[in-house]
Parts: C-alpha cells; structure tokens; sequence
C-alpha cells in the first residue's frame, strides 16, 4: 500500500500541485511572520539597556516626576560615583529652512558626568553645559547643520531657541530611533524645552567595591516613599521586556492574519481531498476486491495527505524566508524602527513543518473515511465518480440553528453593550453558511445565473447545471472565499464607518475652520497667548479639560459654544463668561442646579449661567460622559488648572479679516514653534482619519493571502471537475460546441463560484460591522453603518476578474486532448 500511494502521488502530481499551492501560501505567512519576528526579538535583545551600559542603579518615579533637588541628595549617598536625571518627551527642530524638521522627535537629558554617558558618538562630543544639543547624524547630513552652528529647538516648554550644536550621536535602530530627530541636551535644558517638572528617573554609577544591596538601601533611603530603586539586572530585564512587548504584540497580529490563510488552505484541501478521492472511486473497489481493508485504505490516503503536506510545508518554509526578507527590506525603505536581519530557528522550521502537515492531514480525515465506505460492488457499476449528495437533514437543521443565533448575537451585542457578542455572531454566522451551504450556494448560484443564461444562453446553462452538480463541493469552494473576503468587507465598512463617525464628531466639537494642534503631545505653554495678542485673530481658544470631584471641567469660549451645543434646556447661552458657567442636564438634575443657581468648582464660586445638552462626544481626551461636565470661561479654567494644557486650539479671524490674513498670521507665530501644526477643519479630519485609512490598508494587505488562497481553491475545483468531465466535456465538444464556448462555459462556472463566496462574505462582513457600530454607538458618539459601495464593488469585481482568471489553466487542460481521445477516457 505504500508503494502504490507513493505511485499514485507520482503519476497526480500536478493534480494536487494546486492543492498543495494553498498549504505553501499558508505556511509561508505563518513561517514568514516568525522568522521576520525572530529577527526582531535578536535585535531588540542585543540593543536593551543601549544607554545604560555604565548605569548600576536606576531611581524610577512611580506616580510624580522626580524632583531635580532629588538628583542632588542621590549624588550625595555614600557609595555614588555619579548621578543625573533623565527624561524622554517629544520637541522640535527647526530645519535649515526655517520650517520644522518632518518626524517624530525624541527628546532625551543627556548626563553630563562622564561615568553615565552611554551615548555613541559619530562627530563632536556630547553636551556638557546649557545651551549645547546633539543631533542624530541622519537629521545633521539631512539638513546640513555643522558643527558650532546654532540649531532652533523647541517643544511643550515655549518657542524654539537656538542651541549650539557640538556633536552628533548614533541612535539608530534603538528606542530612541522613530522615524524623527533625535535631540539631545542637558537636564535643565531637557526640563525647559519639555515643560517637565522633573525626570522620570535618575541614573546612578557606584564607586567600585559597593556592594549592590547596601547601595540600593541608601539610595532607597534617599529617595523617600514614592520613587522605587531598581538594579542593574533589574533595568535590563526591564528594558528587554519593554522592548519585546511590542514584538509579542505585533508577532500576534500577524499570526492571527496567518491562521486565517492557513484555515481557508484547509477548506481548499479538504475540497481537494474530497474530489480526488472521489474520481479514485473504481480504483478503491478494486483494491478492496484484491484484499485491502478499509483501514489500510484510510491510512494510505492520509499517508498521501502526509506526504503532500510535509512537500507543501517545505517549500512554504523556504518561500517564508522571502518573506520575511521582503518585509524587512520593506521596513528598511519606509525607515520604519525594524531590524534585526533574519533569524531561521529550529523551532520555526519544525513548528512550520508540523502545522502545514497537521492542516492538510486533518483536512485530509473526513474525505478519506468517506472514501473508504463504498461497497466494492457498487463502486465497479459506478461511471467514474460517487454519486453527488446533498446535505443531510441533521446538518441542515444545525446550520439553520447556528445561523439564526448568530443573527440574534448581532443584533443583541449592541443592547447588551458586549464586544464579545460581536465575535462570536460573526463566528456563528459562518458556521451557519458552511452548514447550510449546500443548500444556500446552489440556490445563489441558480439566482447569479439567471442573468448570464440570458446573454449567453445554452453556455451559461451548461455552466450553472455543472456548478450546482455536486452541491457539497461548490458549497466549500465557496466558504473558502466567504472567509477572506467577509473579513476584508468588515473592515472596509468599518473602516469608513469609522471615518464618517469621526468626521461628525469634529463638526460636532470644532466650531471653527483653523485649528492648530500639538505634535506628539501638548501645545506649548506660551502660544495660546502670541496668539491671542494679534489683532488678526478674534477667536483663539485652547481645548482643555480636567477631572475634579467626580465632574470633568471644560475650557470653553463664550462665542464658541453656541456652534457645538445641541440645546439649552434653562437659561441662556448669551449670559456665559467669566465667572459663570454651563452645566449638563444629566449633573445639573443630579445636584438640582438651574439656570442663577451657584456651583463651587475647587473654591471658586460660579453661577449657572445655563443648562445644557450635548449628546455629542467630548474634545478629544474627554475622560467622563458628556452629562457629567462643567463648562467654564478659559479665564476661569487657567485659574482652577493653570499646569494644564491641550492639544488642539481653535482659531477664527477678527471682524473684517479675510480667513488668508488670519491664517498668515497664525503662521507668523508657529514660525518659532516646531512641534505644532495648523491645518483647516478638512485636513484635520483627514489627519485623524489617517490611521484609519493605514491600519485598513495593512489588514486588507494581510487579508489579501487567504483571498488568494481561496481563489486557488476555485482554479482547483474548477480543474479537478474538468478531469472528472473529460468524456462529457469531449461529447459536448464532438456535438458542436466551439472551444471558445467551452472556454467561456469554463468561465462562467468559475465565476459564479467566486461571485456566491464574494457576496456571501460581503455580506457576513457588512452584518459584523453594522453589530459593531450600533455597539459603539450605545457606548458613546455618533456611529451609524456607511456603505461603501465604490469599496465592496471594487471587491466583487476583483473577486470576479480572479475567477476568470482562475479558469484558464482549466479551459486549456479541458482542451488539450482530441476530442477521440477524450471520448475513450475512463
């Protein structure tokens, strides 16, 4: 048995090439992923702890920023050879331009004592007293900055000022490394440009022969309560930590994507596996009739599942490596902080082997116990093939239960507020569609094929008649694709659901046209009031907020608030300023407040100057709901909070001043501010929509494999049913039908396959989105289902053209033989 398994692998080669095709593609995502992610964790391994090569003690804050006089009663412990404080945050550089220096920038305090420098110097040196900075080298060769020259750094602290530039430094491929400049300067430089008022740890070098116990007590000591005192192994375990955690993450995701492809490459085996079998059937009977029992039948059959997937496994492992060599340079070119080069362990070689071989085994079981249930007897009568069945009452039954309670998880996820519900209706829905679907996808494509039967006519009817043949069969072509393009579909609605929920919200919150936001963090503390002080500008007002006593405090501008407020329920909007306030019904009914009524916010007495309604969302940051919140005069709020900032302040031109004059002026001021930025209320919403719009793009990208997959899936029905028709095929074509009738009933068969999985998914896709949408609407903002036609359009379309691709190496194999020939195939 197993040298006629091993014979009949030889002599179907390319019959399961394709089959096997789908188990490639699958492995490769997933040995791919952990080759690429292994690559990384080396990297991030060899670069933890980069800059605290001479660090033996770390004092880390816990819920306060240390205190600079802090740093100063460390130095002084007995035993310290060195202390200094350290901070990361976000600035700017202005570039030689004038104009910020594009990127993320990472700003660090570097120490000034020689014992904690752990920095890499390419030219100069590093900073020793105020007034000096260091830049990576890429952000020097870019800009053309030389050494001793002035550089414009500023960030959340006041406008840039210029620094001396007295070297450069090697950040690359650490975690100060972001796609941005790299700034680097003292401590109390570092704490002016940030706006901190104090560091987020210190760092410490021990005089030799200390022992590490006895220095971590003292210092401890020192230190007081808050902070906590962490040793050396401690900080590089730490950093090890930190640094693979977004790995793991990352690793995840892909996975998650990965094990998609790998279970569509399931169904297009098991399809496979079941129509192989299937056209085996006199060749199985004889085999029973010369002695073989069914179990050595079965076991031959999954040997032969074995064999392929262990071939397909191999192969995906050597395409994996391409892989992730391919996504590495990808990486590299988007100057994405990603390297590492490529790690091939043993373990993912195995693990790959394993899954792809376990997959097509697995797949491989139900055909191979089916194809061993047929009487000898019966299967010599039989033409070529197992007569075709239908799903059976029990399967209907399940599928039609399932179904149903996925629906009804669906549509209650929004009532009862669970994400949950979301997933696992969605999950259940398609278990439904498989178990209905030979039912469901015959019908559809009778449907699908009513049209095409009108402009082709007999043609497409000979299509639809093959295609609704064996129902089981088409029904799995189908699912495969249901997979691939019903994930795509949720996210593409979603996505767009997303965005136009967005955009609503920011009509809801910005009542004007300019705004100016924060780049990684706060606006600075001085440019509300350069702002303010031109005469160009009427309305300068800075989003902020604040948690205090259960309610959240808002900064709100008197002519501002009647373009965002939905309704006043008592008193009037022309009464709010300095010294009132507005408070929301849902707090105003809980505390019995109306309109003349006086509210204390953290000792300062206010009157209600109205009460009102606002089920919009809250600016950005907002922590509570919307009827829990006060709104005061930016006067009053700078009183109560003067340390708290906002990211975003709206801007509208005086009386009489043009929108370009108002704009040239904000523009005059953020000259001198690096790490802000003034865009109108379209490219803001563009701005926070992008994310969005990438993330969409990564995971359909990624989604984009197992669609492949599936539509191999569809090539390999298509293909295997050709060599199960031959001598029809070779009657229809000795009757008079013309090889590009052939061609084009091939086709028409193939598509309508695609056409039923593609719709289908659509659909479960639209379905999950429009549960998770109404949940997020429950949960807060204004999200409502948008269709994006254009998109899912664009989906079945492709989808279309993939299948009609995917019936070509059919029609030419259908084709290939003499019609003679064909007539006497057995």
């Amino acid at each position: 048995m197993i040298r006629l398994t091993l014979r009949s692998l030889r002599a179907e080669a390319l019959r399961l090439l394709l089959s096997a095709l789908a188990i490639v593609l699958g492995v490769a995502f997933v040995a791919g992923t952990l080759i690429f992610v292994d690559g990384m964790r080396a990297g991030a391994y060899e670069r933890a702890g980069t800059f605290d090569r001479h660090t033996d003690l770390g004092v880390y804050a816990e819920s306060e920023a240390l205190p600079p006089a802090l740093v100063d009663r460390v130095r002084a412990v007995d035993g310290v050879a060195a202390a200094a404080g350290e901070l990361t945050g976000s600035g700017g550089v202005l570039g030689a331009d004038g104009r910020p220096v594009l990127g993320y920038a990472v700003l660090a305090a570097i120490p000034v004592e020689p014992a904690l420098r752990s920095y890499d110097v390419v030219a100069g040196r590093l900073p020793d007293r105020p007034g000096e900075v260091v830049l990576d080298a890429p952000t020097v060769a870019a800009e053309g900055f030389t050494l001793g020259a002035p550089v414009r750094v500023g960030g959340a602290g006041g406008a840039a000022r210029p620094y001396t530039l007295v070297g450069t430094v090697d950040v690359a491929d650490t975690a100060r490394d972001v796609g941005g400049p790299f700034i680097g300067l003292v401590g109390s430089d570092a704490l002016a440009v940030t706006g901190e008022r104090g560091y987020g740890r210190i760092m410490v070098a021990a005089q030799p022969g200390v022992a590490e116990a006895e220095l971590v007590d003292r210092v401890a000591a020192a230190a007081g309560a808050g902070p906590s005192v962490k040793t050396r192994q401690q900080i590089l375990d730490d950093a090890v930590d930190e640094a693979v955690r977004s790995l793991e993450q990352f690793n995840m995701v892909l996975l998650t994507f990965a094990g998609v492809a790998v279970v569509v490459a399931g169904f297009v085996i098991a399809n496979t596996f079941a129509i192989v079998l299937a056209q085996r059937t006199r060749r199985t009977a004889l085999l029973r009739l010369v002695g073989a029992t069914r179990g050595q039948l079965f076991r031959a059959a999954l040997l032969e599942a074995a064999a392929v997937g262990l071939a397909a496994s191999a192969a995906g492992v050597l395409l994996g490596v391409g892989l992730a060599a391919g996504l590495g340079e990808l990486m590299s070119r988007l100057d994405a902080p990603a390297s590492g080069g490529l790690t091939v362990t043993a373990s993912t070689v195995l693990l790959s082997l394993v899954l792809g071989t376990a997959i097509t085994v697995g797949a491989a079981l139900l055909p191979a116990w089916r194809g061993t249930r047929i009487a000898p007897v019966a299967a010599l009568t039989d033409a070529a093939v197992q007569p075709s069945r239908g799903a059976g009452r029990f399967r209907l039954a399940a599928g039609a239960v399932v179904f149903a309670t996925g629906i009804a998880a669906l549509v209650g996820a929004a009532f009862a507020v669970q994400v949950l519900l979301v997933a696992a209706g969605g999950v259940l829905t398609f278990f439904g569609i498989v178990l209905f679907g030979p039912v469901l996808v015959p019908a559809l494509v009778r449907v699908f094929g009513w049209p095409a039967r009108r402009v082709f006519g007999a043609t497409a009817g000979l299509a639809v008649a093959n295609a609704v043949r064996n129902p089981r069969r088409i029904a799995a072509t189908a699912t495969a694709l249901v997979i691939g393009i019903g994930l795509v579909s949720a996210f593409v609605v979603g996505a767009r659901s997303t965005k136009d929920g967005i955009e609503r919200s920011v009509d809801a919150e910005i009542g004007v046209d300019l705004v100016v936001t924060g780049i990684g963090g706060d606006l600075p503390a001085t440019l509300a009031g350069e702002l303010r002080a031109r005469p160009e500008l009427g309305v300068v007002h800075e989003q902020r907020s604040a948690v205090s006593a259960g309610m959240e405090i808002r900064a709100a501008h008197p002519a501002l608030v009647a373009r965002t407020l939905t309704g006043v329920v008592a008193g009037d909007l022309d009464g709010f300023g300095p010294g009132t306030a507005l408070v929301h019904r849902e707090l105003a009914q809980a505390h019995g407040w109306t309109a003349g009524s006086t509210v204390t916010v953290r000792g300062r007495a206010l009157r209600v100057a109205a009460v009102v309604t606002d089920d919009g969302p809250g600016p950005a940051g907002s922590s509570m709901p919307a009827g829990h919140v006060i709104e005061v005069a930016d006067d009053d709020f700078t009183a109560l909070f003067p340390d708290r900032r906002g990211f975003l302040a709206e801007i509208d031109p005086a009386d009489g001043v043009s929108a370009g004059s108002a704009r040239a002026a904000v523009e005059t001021v953020l000259g001198r501010y690096p790490t802000v930025n003034l865009m109108d209320q379209s490219a803001y919403k563009e701005m926070l929509t992008s994310t969005v719009d990438m993330l969409l793009a990564f995971v359909t990208a990624l989604l984009g494999l197992a669609v492949v997959i599936a539509l191999v899936g569809v090539a390999n029905t298509l293909s295997l049913s050709v060599v199960e028709r031959t001598r029809e095929n070779a009657v229809l074509r000795a009757v008079g039908l013309t090889r590009g009738r052939m061609r084009a009933m091939l086709a028409v068969e193939a598509v309508l396959m695609a056409l039923v999985g593609a719709v289908l998914g659509v659909g479960l896709g639209t379905g999950v989105s429009a549960a998770a949408m109404a949940l997020l609407g429950r949960i807060g903002g204004d999200f409502h289902v948008v269709l994006p036609l254009g998109q899912l359009g664009l989906i079945l379309g492709a989808a279309v053209l993939a299948a009609l691709g995917a019936s070509v190496l059919p029609a030419r194999r259908a084709l290939s033989r003499p019609v003679v020939e064909a007539l006497g195939d057995q």
